[in-house]
């Protein structure tokens, strides 16, 4: 299992946007081949702050996302909202 943590900031006034997209695709991403899991946390110290979490079977699931149509327009929609370049980390259960 891989578990993919991606921490975003984005601008003040863009917060509820970027919840409405998350909204509207995390089921669409949960019925992504190989997704077990996907879910939003919001930093406690900065509102601007947002991080996804998801689990996926492997790597090769996660890439198979990264490269679907899917990925690209919520990637599309999410970016302009950006304060800041998003950090992404793939990490595993030890």
């Amino acid at each position: 299992m891989l578990l993919r943590i991606v921490r975003m900031t984005f601008r003040p006034g863009e917060t509820e946007a970027f919840q409405a997209i998350f909204r509207q695709s995390q089921p669409l991403i949960r019925a992504f081949p190989g997704c077990q899991h996907v879910e939003l946390l919001r930093d406690i110290d900065d509102p601007c702050v947002f991080s996804t979490l998801s689990r996926w079977d492997n790597a090769e699931a996660l890439e198979n996302y990264r490269q679907s149509d899917l990925f690209r327009r919520t990637w599309a929609q999410t970016k302009v909202l950006f304060a800041d370049r998003p950090q992404a980390f793939s990490m595993e259960r030890v």
